[in-house]
């Protein structure tokens, strides 16, 4: 290239001078600005026009339709249905086994010559029946064997216990007074009672009832005899006094139990 013409000259042309221009490589390098500019114009029209669409779709709002019908559906739980199983067959009943039995033989005297069969002996009739025929079976031993076992399955038999009462009337051994009964009467119970209810001469015997319980406190007094004489009030005042008794015992231990008690008054006449 000339040098007057270096000076004027684009710097492509300076670049591809003495080349083959037609190859391609400098007209694409050559209309690279004005491509570049095409793109960017195209790209910001796309871009406008979607964000312009978008726009005028969201300030046209959607017509309702009339047409369209809105049903309210209820899912209900459907439960399978229960197996109907089949009833159990009832247990058929197993044939009692056969007992063993001897036939009955009416004993005729007659010569041996005659003697048809043999009555059974002992030792035959020992572990059979008498029957009208003979039959094998088992052997009779005279046990009953119960339709039903005792003890259930479980090789027990459990025996049923009669309820203890809440308060024995009969005990082994009674309760007793805890200390000296004589001296307590003697201290406590006024003889003059009778003889100031007018009572006649004589020995009156009152009986009291009472329950000792296993404390050896005392409740329930009440008299179980009629004398009369004010002698009944005053026997239940004295026991109200005795507040300490032994509790009675059964099956070797202590239990709450009924007590009788006995108290005399004695009036002596005039001599």
């Amino acid at each position: 290239m000339d040098t007057n013409r270096i000076l004027s000259a684009d710097l492509l042309d300076l670049i591809f001078d003495d080349r083959n221009k037609a190859y391609g490589a400098y007209d694409l390098r050559k209309t690279y600005s004005s491509r570049i500019k095409k793109s960017l114009l195209i790209t910001v029209s796309v871009v406008g026009l979607a964000f312009t669409g978008a726009a005028i779709a969201s300030s046209v709002s959607p017509k309702p339709k009339d047409d369209m019908k809105i049903t309210e559906v209820t899912i209900s739980e459907i439960t399978p249905e229960e197996e109907q199983l089949p009833e159990p067959e009832p247990e058929q009943p197993q044939p009692e086994p056969e007992v063993r039995t001897e036939q009955l033989t009416n004993m005729d005297i007659v010569d041996d010559e005659e003697v048809v069969e043999p009555p059974p002996t002992q030792d035959d009739l020992a572990d059979a029946k008498i029957d009208v025929k003979k039959q094998d079976g088992i052997i009779d031993d005279g046990m009953v064997v119960p339709d039903k076992p005792l003890d259930d399955g479980k090789g027990i038999i459990d025996i049923p216990k009669n309820p203890e009462p809440e308060i024995f009337e009969k005990v082994e051994i009674d309760a007793k007074f805890a200390g000296n009964w004589e001296k307590f009467l003697t201290r406590n119970l006024n003889p003059n009672t009778p003889i100031d209810n007018g009572a006649a001469p004589g020995n009156y015997v009152v009986l009291v009832q009472f329950v000792v319980d296993v404390d050896g406190s005392v409740s329930q007094i009440k008299p179980i005899s009629s004398v009369g004489y004010g002698m009944e009030e005053e026997a239940v005042r004295v026991l109200k006094k005795a507040e300490k008794w032994v509790p009675a015992v059964q099956n070797g231990r202590q239990v709450k139990a009924w007590r009788t008690q006995k108290i005399v008054f004695q009036v002596l006449g005039d001599e």
